[in-house]
């Protein structure tokens, strides 16, 4: 296994964390903006935006965008 994938499997869990606490704190967001929110609709709202921007930065990073980060 190579050094970038070594690392990958270092990080792997950690990105879950931050992705899972960005949700969760976006679903706060939502229930004290909205009085009578649906947490399950909330949920896939803010969820689609994730996958949004995870193919935003796709197409991003396929447009070399990130080659010399």
């Amino acid at each position: 296994m190579d050094t970038q994938h070594k690392e990958y499997e270092k990080m792997k869990k950690e990105i879950e964390k931050e992705i899972e606490l960005l949700f969760k704190a976006n679903m706060k967001i939502f229930d004290w903006d909205i009085p009578e929110n649906d947490d399950r609709e909330s949920a896939r709202l803010i969820i689609t935006a994730i996958e949004e921007a995870v193919d935003k930065l796709k197409r991003d990073v396929e447009a070399g965008k990130y080659d010399n980060y």
